[in-house]
C-alpha cells in the first residue's frame, strides 16, 4: 500500500469511526464526547464533522451544538427498512411470532464489535426491556448475544472473549461461557433469564443465510413469570420462525 493510499484509508476509518459512534449512542453528542469516545484529536473530530455535515450524514443543533444522525443517514436507514432482503424476509415472521406468542420479538445482528437491534415488534403486554431498534447491546450476555457469538468465526469469537474477559480473575467465567456456546451450537438456540434485564426471560435462534453462516438472530422476550408455563412452546416457535426466515433468504 502506498503512503497516499494508507493515508486515505486511515482518514476513511476515522470518518466511519465517528459515524458509528454517533449511530450507536442513541442521543445527540458533543464534539468533546466524540473525541473522548473515539480517542481522536479534537481538531480531527471537528474537521471530519464539517465534511459529514456538508453531506448530510450528521446534523448539528443550532442552539446546543450537539451532533446527531443527519437526513442522509435517515434516508439510508429508511432504505434499509424498506428494501433490505433480511428485513423483508423477517418482518412478517416477526409479526406472526408476536401475534402467536403475545410477546415481544427482536431481530439482532453482530456489526463491528456490537450486537445491534435491527427491528422490534413490541407486545401489547407490558415488558421492561432494554432492546430498542438501533440500540447496541452486550456481545456476551443474554440469549441474543450468545446465539450470535456461538456462530461467529473462531478468531472473531476468541477476540470478543478476550476483550470481555481480559484477566486471570475471569478465567472461570469465560470457560463457563465457552461451554455454553458449544451447547448453543449443538441445539441451535440460546436462552437466558435476568441476564440483560431483570425479570426478563428470552430465547434466541440464529438465522442462517447459508450453511452454518448465521447473519442474525430472532429473539423472543417475555417476563419471567409469564414465560414459566410456555418456555418450551416459545423455543419451538422461535426456532421455526428463524428457520423459515433463513430458507426465504436462500431462495
Amino acid at each position: 500500500m502506498t503512503t497516499d493510499s494508507a493515508r486515505l484509508n486511515a482518514t476513511s476509518e476515522r470518518v466511519l469511526q465517528l459515524l458509528a459512534c454517533i449511530a450507536r449512542q442513541g442521543q445527540a453528542m458533543s464534539a468533546r464526547e466524540l473525541a473522548q469516545q473515539t480517542a481522536l484529536p479534537a481538531s480531527t473530530v471537528y474537521r471530519h464533522l464539517q465534511a459529514l455535515k456538508k453531506w448530510g450524514w450528521v446534523q448539528e443543533h443550532a442552539h446546543s451544538g450537539l451532533y446527531e444522525p443527519g437526513p442522509l443517514a435517515v434516508q439510508l436507514a429508511h432504505g434499509f427498512d424498506q428494501h433490505s432482503w433480511l428485513m423483508q424476509a423477517a418482518r412478517s415472521e416477526m409479526e406472526q411470532l408476536t401475534s402467536r406468542s403475545g410477546e415481544s420479538v427482536g431481530l439482532l445482528c453482530y456489526v463491528h464489535g456490537q450486537v445491534i437491534c435491527l427491528d422490534m415488534q413490541d407486545s401489547q403486554q407490558a415488558l421492561r426491556c432494554s432492546f430498542a431498534k438501533g440500540r447496541a447491546n452486550s456481545t456476551v450476555r443474554g440469549a441474543s448475544a450468545k446465539a450470535l457469538l456461538a456462530f461467529l468465526s473462531a478468531p472473531l469469537q476468541r477476540q470478543i472473549l478476550e476483550q470481555n474477559f481480559p484477566d486471570a480473575n475471569a478465567i472461570t467465567e469465560r470457560a463457563t461461557l465457552e461451554q455454553e456456546l458449544q451447547r448453543i451450537r449443538q441445539q441451535r438456540y440460546a436462552v437466558s433469564e435476568n441476564e440483560v434485564d431483570l425479570g426478563v426471560w428470552g430465547v434466541s435462534a440464529p438465522i442462517f443465510s447459508g450453511k452454518e453462516q448465521a447473519i442474525a438472530t430472532l429473539s423472543l422476550m417475555a417476563p419471567v413469570q409469564r414465560s414459566r408455563l410456555r418456555q418450551t412452546d416459545f423455543i419451538s416457535m422461535t426456532r421455526a420462525a428463524a428457520d423459515r426466515i433463513g430458507l426465504a433468504l436462500q431462495l
